[in-house]
């Protein structure tokens, strides 16, 4: 399960999507300029957080308003951001390091 969980979040629109909804519920019209991608594959990106049961689905007339099924997910999208920052972090520092000891 953990596999499937994250095989859905292992696409970068779908991150995108996922953290734009974390700010609340929104259709596929107002997402689609945050997530820079086409209607057709944004609708496409939902569809498959949508049966991994990561987002809701409502229709109220022609729209349809998605919103992140559990709050959870946006503690997960944050843990996830702060190691990449960590590891980035200690990236920078190893470089920064080492162009030091070149230019000795």
């Amino acid at each position: 399960m953990k596999a499937e969980l994250f095989r859905a979040l292992s696409h970068p629109a779908r991150i995108r999507i996922l953290e734009t909804l974390s700010q609340g519920e929104q259709s596929v019209g107002e997402m689609q300029p945050e997530i820079g991608i086409e209607l057709s594959h944004l609708s496409q990106q939902l569809a498959v957080l949508r049966r991994a049961g990561l987002v809701a689905s409502r229709k109220e007339g022609q729209s349809v308003y998605y919103s992140v099924k559990d709050p959870l997910i946006a503690d997960l999208l944050k843990v996830a951001k702060q190691l990449l920052i960590s590891s980035l972090t200690e990236t920078r520092d190893l470089l920064a390091d080492l162009h030091a000891q070149v230019n000795r």
